[in-house]
Formats: C-alpha cells, sequence, structure tokens
C-alpha cells in the first residue's frame, strides 16, 4: 500500500483488465518459483514503524503533511491520517551486528524527527494505540491527502453496501462502536520487520513465523487502551481486523482482509498470492504499463491483504525477484531498544524455527498456532501457549526455558556477533523476567495512578525519551 494511485474511481472494465494483469502475475511467479528463478540471496532485515504525532495537550495534532515537508527525509513518509507517520529503515545483511547498524539509524532519523516535530510545537510517541485517542480524532478530516486511502475507504464500504463498521472487542472491559469509515485503523502503529529469505525456504519461513507469533507478540504487547477501555494487551489486533472488515463476516478471524491465515505452506509462498487472487476482491483496479515480470498488479493487490505475516515480493540489486517475509504482529514502542531487540528475538526464532528437524508445523498444527496468537494479543505474558511436549504452559516459562535458546541458536547460526545476540536477548529475558511489557506497565500505571489518561501520555512520553527499555521503567 506504499504504491500512490492516480485516481480513486474505478469503472467495470478497470477490474476486468486488472484481473487479467493479476492472474497473468501470479502465474509467472509461481512459474518462476518452481522454476529456481526466485532469489535464494539469504538474509536481509529491514523495518517500518508507525508514530504518533501529539499536540501541547498529547492528543493526536494532524499535521504530518507540515511536519514531512520540513524534516524532508526519504526514509519517513505519510500514514493513512495525518497525525502518523512511517519510518523506515535501510535493509541491513543479517551477520555482524545488524541490530546495532538498525537502532543507529532509527535513533539519529528519531532525533531529527523529535526536532522537527518540536520546531511545530508538538512531539511524537512510538506506542501501538495512543492511550488519548479519542473516537471524534479517526474522521475523514484527518486522513491523509492521497489518493490511495480515500479509494481504499470507498471500496471497502462500497464491498460492505455502505454500511458501518462494527468494532465489538470483549476484554477486561467491552467495546462496542460504529464507525463510518476506515479511519479506525489509524489507531494501530506497528513496528513491522522485513525478513528476506531464499525462496526455496519461504515457506518453512513462513510457517516458523506463523509459529513464533504468540510467544514474540507475548513478550512484546503495548496496546492495552482504546477510547480509554481496557480490553487486550494488544489490542491492536482485534481493532485491525475489525476497522478494514469489507464483510460483516470479516468480524472471525481467518476470514478477512487482516487475518493470521488458513494454514501452513505446504510448498512455495505462490499459493498465498494465487489465493490473495481467488479469494480477495480486488480493491485499487490501478492498469500500469509495467512489464509482467516487475508484478505491479500482484503487489498492489497484496498491498490490500493484511495478514499478520505478509509474504512480499521485491527486487535485488541484479534484478532478481526475492521473497520477504513482513512480520506485521509487533506494535510500535515503548522504546527503541525495546523494539530493536524484539526483531532479534523474531528474528532468531524464526530461524531456529525455520532449521528444526523434523519441521515444527509438524508438531504444532495450524489451529494451535492461531489459538496461540490470539490468546497471546489477549493476555500477553499471562497467556497459556500451547507447545510440543507440554499442555498450555505460561507464556513466560516457554520464552525463558525453551525459546529464548533456540532464539540464541538462530541467530549464532545466521552470523551474528555474540555481544550483539547478549545485548538484544538480554533485554527480552529481563522483560519476561519482570513481567513489565508496554501493556503490563501501562495498565500498572493507571491502578497506581488513575484513569487519567494524558498523564499516562506524559508519563509514558518521559519515560520513553529517556531510550530505557521498558522494564526499567518506573511508575
Amino acid at each position: 500500500m506504499g504504491q500512490e494511485i492516480d485516481r480513486t474511481r474505478f469503472e467495470p472494465e478497470d477490474y476486468i483488465r486488472f484481473g487479467a494483469c493479476l492472474a497473468e502475475e501470479t502465474a509467472l511467479l509461481a512459474e518462476q518459483e518452481h522454476s529456481g528463478q526466485l532469489s535464494d540471496e539469504c538474509c536481509q532485515i529491514g523495518f517500518e514503524v508507525e508514530a504518533w504525532l501529539v499536540d501541547r495537550y498529547l492528543l493526536p495534532a494532524p499535521r504530518n503533511v507540515e511536519f514531512l515537508a520540513a524534516l524532508d527525509s526519504p526514509l519517513v513518509v505519510p500514514e493513512l491520517s495525518r497525525f502518523n507517520v512511517e519510518l523506515n529503515g535501510t535493509p541491513q545483511p543479517l551477520r555482524g551486528q545488524p541490530f546495532a547498524r538498525l537502532e543507529a539509524e532509527l535513533t539519529s532519523t528519531w532525533r531529527h524527527c523529535l526536532d522537527s516535530a518540536h520546531d511545530l510545537g508538538c512531539a511524537l510517541v512510538l506506542v501501538g494505540i495512543l492511550p488519548t485517542v479519542r473516537e471524534q480524532d479517526l474522521n475523514m478530516a484527518n486522513m491523509s491527502p492521497l489518493k490511495r486511502y480515500r479509494a481504499l475507504n470507498e471500496q471497502i464500504l462500497q464491498l460492505r453496501g455502505g454500511r458501518p463498521l462494527h468494532v465489538d472487542i470483549h476484554g477486561d472491559e467491552h467495546l462496542h462502536t460504529r464507525h463510518g469509515d476506515v479511519m479506525l485503523e489509524a489507531a494501530t502503529t506497528s513496528f513491522q520487520v522485513h525478513l528476506q529469505v531464499p525462496a526455496v525456504q519461504a515457506a518453512r519461513y513462513y510457517n516458523a513465523s506463523l509459529i513464533a507469533s504468540a510467544p514474540v507478540l507475548a513478550a512484546s504487547v503495548n496496546s492495552p487502551f482504546l477510547f480509554e477501555h481496557s480490553l487486550w494487551a494488544e489490542t491492536r489486533i482485534p481493532l485491525f481486523e475489525q476497522a478494514v472488515a469489507s464483510h460483516a463476516a470479516d468480524a472471525r478471524p481467518h476470514e478477512g482482509r487482516v487475518n493470521f491465515g488458513n494454514g501452513y505452506l505446504a510448498d512455495g509462498v505462490a499459493t498465498l498470492f494465487e489465493e490473495n487472487r481467488a479469494r480477495f476482491p480486488v480493491l485499487l483496479p490501478m492498469v500500469t504499463p509495467a512489464k509482467p515480470g516487475t508484478f505491479s498488479h500482484l503487489r498492489l493487490h497484496n498491498g490490500t491483504i493484511w495478514r499478520w505475516n505478509r509474504p512480499l515480493i521485491g527486487f535485488n540489486r541484479d534484478g532478481r525477484t526475492h521473497i520477504r517475509i513482513e512480520h506485521r504482529v509487533l506494535p510500535a514502542g515503548p522504546s527503541i531498544l525495546d523494539m530493536i531487540a524484539n526483531a532479534a528475538f523474531y528474528t532468531g526464532l524464526a530461524e531456529g524455527l525455520a532449521h528444526r528437524t523434523p519441521a515444527p508445523e509438524l508438531d504444532i498444527d495450524f489451529d494451535t498456532a492461531r489459538e496461540n496468537f490470539y490468546r497471546a494479543a489477549r493476555l500477553g505474558l499471562d497467556a497459556g501457549i500451547r507447545w510440543p511436549g507440554t499442555a498450555a504452559v505460561d507464556a513466560c516459562s516457554l520464552i525463558l526455558e525453551k525459546l529464548l535458546p533456540l532464539a540464541r541458536a538462530g541467530l549464532l547460526r545466521l552470523g551474528i556477533d555474540v555481544t550483539e545476540i547478549e545485548r538484544t536477548l538480554g533485554v527480552i529475558e529481563a522483560r519476561v523476567r519482570s513481567r513489565q511489557t508496554g501493556a503490563a506497565w501501562q495498565r500498572a500505571w493507571v491502578i497506581a495512578h488513575g484513569r487519567d489518561f494524558r498523564l499516562l501520555t506524559a508519563t509514558y512520553l518521559e519515560n520513553q525519551r529517556s531510550g530505557a527499555p521498558v522494564h526499567e521503567w518506573l511508575m
């Protein structure tokens, strides 16, 4: 969805022409994968992270147009709402100290962002859901002025027959609301890790990413509040699934355009792109003159289907097509170091699981992996996770006893420096031992100080600016 389009209204023939191009490119990808033409280069890591612009009252500040003009950085781009921006990291080879390089670049970019925001009388916050966001902030006037966003909104509502979107989340409390557009999605800000993998092993990495999602998310939850309701530990998950539901059935997990998936991959990732073509109506039928090998229509369609682990098509410098796994489960924040540690934990765990013999997907059936994921989203480190050789086991015990050693082994296998491994996974270990995730810290703060969500956000922001990981944050 990073591609801009040149119009927002489409004719029936646009869908026919786009569908023909999509079918051709989907078949071409399957052919290239089957014949071994896709890149087997290994491995690189990059990321996207979304942030909130807030005013002096710590409410969303819809000023990203001014902010981006002042910042003038190719690494920072608009997001769906005028009060969100997206920061990108330059992809790094997974060897030596990639996480230190990513952290240094993000820290530098973030400092420039803070300076530009300060000049506008604003601040920036990295958090899964801003505690002070109000439903009235999520309106079409606050949508970023890009045609792709307005077209997406119109197409989703058209598929729904004009019916409003329903949000119905049962957590510590219950939130039920209706919304007339897709701007609810703007309340969900993420840290998305991109893992480029050898195409011949992409199915194994994809399956490993599905299995890893529950424990990685359990250790990283940071979105407990929405509209002053205490809901899931990672409320982003049900909110995003319901915020762009194109049909009433989409409110069910695995049915909608935001989903965990329908099963493991037995062969290659081309299967998922064929599923995209067959199952999901085209939202943005922008036909281009590009050659089929650029996969422009396939990539645009894939950008409107938000699997929590999403395969992406890209290109190496030599022009060969590569496969990336976009791990979308992680929230933004609490600190830059926390996010980098989360990326290291996911990468090491995916690497370890992808090379286990026998394959872990033979021991953990898909339904179990999916149930683990939603349980982790609801309960964070309090979740019971089903793992081979055990009944449901406490997430903390599983991570400390089994998964951190597996992640360490995975990072060593990639050639990551030992000091880098100990620093990043040490953050995860300390967070899990203390049981103080971002969500746990926010909830504990409210218990200690009351439901003053502006003061909560102010204290959160002060801690974030210290650079300390969340397990060291005080109330």
